[in-house]
């Protein structure tokens, strides 16, 4: 099978001008991930960078990737760093351009405060209020999602305060940290009209979706071995969940069961948790996870496998993964949270998977 075709794309970030439609790039690493902009590194010989310097403009310069006709990452330049015989670059995708903006207005020049708010509209009225001042439009669009969390209070409302400088990337980190909040990625594809869309893609409960066509094996489209570590610093058979409440007011559950180990405790804080089975039941779903050891953090796969070929799978999905070695085997449920592709090298096209075990996520009901 002959390896994808690759290009690589440059592109003014104000006047959209293409500066470069197949920069010619070496050992080109990206990938997307959960709730964070993504990533992208790669290097550029010498002559190459001597006659584009209208190119390699760091934080003027929007860099995409596309494989075999489909565009499937897109960031802004950051770094580029001369070494001996390289210039190595350095670019993230969309949501890192928010940690570079601040509210000067204060409550988004005149959308907040905020009570009883869904976080989904307070994120596309940050970028909304991003992209309204001069030479500030990157032309991200952000999905029209509802959830039905809520952000700030009568006593207490969500704000933008000016004389505090609110970094607006920052206000993005808040309010997707909590367990009932939306999840985001950044996306990057061709649009029908032959022009390149920016997007910040939303889902609430969850972003991605539980996939029974596909699937990480060892021997099939997993590469290596990769380690399964065993610690006991996660471990659990007692859950003392806390809700809603202050004080002896407080509500409480204890999940505990004797499974022949040592007891080993963990409190569960959930402050906005009002319903004592709600509790009872989120208490016995945290000891159930953390009474099993051992996880895989990392695989790595060959993109072009039938089992799941690059581009069956997004940030977010749940993917079942069966992974053995000389010591043990793992095998359930894993949620992917980011993937980084390197184009080339010693192994040809592979793929980097970041997984975390899925049963670890606590989902918002659907709005």
């Amino acid at each position: 099978m002959s390896a994808p075709r690759y290009r690589y794309i440059a592109q003014h970030a104000l006047t959209g001008e293409i500066l470069d439609p197949d920069l010619p790039l070496s050992d080109v690493e990206f990938g997307p991930e959960l709730n964070g902009p993504g990533s992208l590194t790669a290097k550029l010989a010498p002559r190459f960078a001597r006659s584009r310097p209208h190119v390699i403009d760091e934080g003027n310069t929007f860099v995409y990737v596309e494989r075999e006709g489909h565009l499937r990452w897109g960031g802004l330049l950051w770094q580029a760093t001369p070494e001996e015989r390289t210039l190595s670059l350095e670019a993230a995708g969309w949501s890192s351009y928010l940690q570079r903006r601040h509210d000067i207005h204060g409550e988004l020049d005149g959308r907040g405060p905020y009570v009883y708010a869904d976080p989904c509209l307070i994120i596309r009225d940050i970028w909304a209020y991003a992209q309204s001042l001069p030479d500030g439009n990157l032309g991200v669009s952000v999905d029209a999602i509802t959830s039905t969390a809520k952000v700030g209070t009568p006593a207490e409302p969500y704000k933008f305060s000016w004389w505090e400088e609110p970094v607006l990337g920052d206000a993005v980190d808040n309010l997707i940290s909590e367990d009932d909040s939306p999840d985001y990625t950044c996306d990057t594809a061709w649009g029908t009209d032959g022009s390149i869309r920016r997007r910040i893609r939303m889902g609430y409960p969850r972003l991605g979706t539980r996939r029974t066509d596909i699937a990480f094996s060892t021997g099939i489209n997993i590469l290596d071995s990769p380690p399964i570590p065993r610690s006991a610093d996660e471990y659990a058979n007692t859950v003392i969940a806390t809700g809603a409440g202050e004080g002896r007011s407080k509500r409480r559950h204890i999940d505990s069961v004797r499974d022949g180990r040592l007891r080993m405790e963990t409190v569960l804080a959930l402050p906005g948790v009002k319903g004592t089975d709600t509790l009872a039941g989120l208490a016995v779903a945290e000891r159930t996870r953390r009474q099993v050891r051992g996880t895989v953090a990392q695989i790595r796969i060959r993109p072009t496998h039938s089992a799941a070929p690059l581009g069956s799978f997004q940030v977010g999905d749940d993917v079942f993964t069966r992974v053995s070695n000389d010591w043990e085997e793992y095998a359930g449920w894993m949620r992917v949270t980011g993937w980084t592709v390197r184009t080339g090298g010693e192994d040809g096209e592979t793929v980097t998977v970041d997984l975390a075990r899925a049963d670890s996520f606590t989902y918002g009901a659907a709005a």
